[in-house]
């Protein structure tokens, strides 16, 4: 559950269309800025979907080397995009950087 979401009651808030559309925004821009941060082969994309603790963006970049790194975020959230997407680019970034090469020869 995320600090300041209002759905700690366990019902899923519902959202009206405008708030929707600036959430699918703002995740757009979580996304674009992450991109901007992370070189090329870093594959970004972002989304909105729903689960039961509510309706989310979600922000996932797959990394050239390791597993997809991925952050959602409510709606009452999204005044902090540039940080979000800072955190979101440094995990990846961690992750490709943990993660030996694909094309890495193999041992002899």
């Amino acid at each position: 559950m995320h600090g300041n979401a209002p759905h700690g009651d366990g019902e899923a808030v519902e959202l009206t269309p405008e708030q929707r559309r600036l959430l699918r925004r703002n995740g757009a821009a979580v996304a674009a800025r992450t991109r901007e941060l992370l070189p090329d082969g870093f594959v970004v994309g972002s989304e909105v979907v729903e689960s039961s603790a509510g309706v989310e963006a979600t922000v996932a970049v797959r990394p050239p080397g390791g597993s997809v790194v991925s952050a959602g975020f409510s709606l009452s959230e999204t005044d902090e995009c540039d940080a979000l997407a800072r955190e979101i680019a440094a995990g990846a970034a961690l992750e490709a950087k943990n993660t030996p090469s694909r094309h890495d020869p193999a041992a002899r």
